[in-house]
């Protein structure tokens, strides 16, 4: 049987995904007080390029016809709805990257085979889907009989974008990175969290203590910033293409993201996913985030955002109607 890959959404670019591997000098950036590469400001990161490459016409009729379930789940909205978002709030902008994919190794710009008995969770954003707890993708969810039958970004535990790593969605594409003598802070406009780096060369956590965004630690190589990511929770993925689909768990995941400044004045980001219990082989992806001149202004959720007990409230509702 054909290996799970999934199918890239996105246009069709013009040159292939290992060209996004160049080195850039990020000679024009500047130096903080105390030496460093200042890296510091709000990044937007959105993108056209889409994570993965389109597969070939003979990969697609293979993954459909092997595939237990289809990578995007049907996401049509119900019949009657109030509607979300409509096209102001969407982020459409062009970075002018001319790659077939994010992702820059392997090769042919596709996320490596998935293991045997891995689980691949799949949701819709609209409805829900069978499924078991713990809900690992971010979106949508499996029932209504309580918080944990939602997903990860619908209980306000973990952005839909923020990762890590950070992957680009509809809105909401910003990051603010500021920086210390012993310390890097990342903060993603999408929910309330921000990633506190030491770059002191102290351990990670133990292996039994675990985090939703797991335990970050930071150095520098040359001009670029490494932060490498362990202990990440089984109740989240392994790794989350889209905001509806969560593949393994984060056990045993180790994330190495690089921040480096090109000449152009953006911010190289890459990410490598090193999980041998999920993927056959690590995988990197890689995009220029570019200056923002506006705040980051806080994306409150729970504390303004009653959409999850909205959710339950409606279900428990309908319960009631039933009897």
């Amino acid at each position: 049987m054909a290996p799970c890959r999934l199918l890239a959404i996105g246009l069709v670019l013009l040159i292939p995904a290992a060209a996004a591997a160049q080195s850039s000098s990020g000679a024009g950036a500047g130096r903080t007080a105390w030496g460093a590469p200042d890296l510091q400001g709000v990044w937007y990161f959105h993108t056209n390029v889409p994570l993965e490459s389109p597969p070939t016409a003979s990969e697609a009729e293979a993954i459909m016809s092997s595939s237990p379930r289809h990578w995007r789940a049907p996401d049509v909205p119900p019949e009657e709805t109030t509607g979300a978002y409509n096209g102001f709030w969407v982020d459409v902008a062009v970075d002018g990257a001319q790659r077939t994919s994010q992702i820059i190794d392997p090769p042919d710009g596709r996320i490596p085979e998935i293991l045997p008995g891995v689980e691949i969770q799949v949701g819709s954003v609209w409805a829900d889907f069978p499924g078991a707890r713990p809900v690992r993708y971010r979106s949508g969810g499996i029932g209504t009989d309580g918080p944990e039958d939602r997903g990860v970004a619908v209980r306000c535990i973990v952005g839909f974008n923020s990762g890590p790593p950070m992957v680009a969605i509809g809105y909401n594409n910003n990051m603010q990175l500021f920086q210390t003598e012993d310390y890097v802070v990342i903060l993603n406009e999408m929910v309330h969290d921000a990633r506190v780096v030491p770059l002191d060369g102290r351990d990670h956590l133990p292996d039994g203590m675990r985090q939703w965004m797991g335990s970050s630690r930071g150095q520098w190589d040359g001009d670029t910033l490494v932060v490498e990511t362990t202990n990440f929770t089984d109740k989240t993925s392994s790794f989350s293409p889209y905001i509806a689909v969560a593949i393994g768990n984060g056990a045993n995941l180790t994330l190495v993201e690089r921040f480096s400044r090109t000449d152009e004045g953006n911010l190289r980001y890459e990410f490598t996913v090193t999980d041998p219990a999920t993927f056959a082989r690590p995988f990197t992806a890689a995009t220029d985030m570019v200056p923002s001149d506006g705040p980051i202004f806080e994306f409150a959720c729970h504390e303004g955002n009653y959409g999850l007990a909205n959710i339950l409230a409606g279900a428990r509702a309908e319960e009631r109607e039933a009897r």
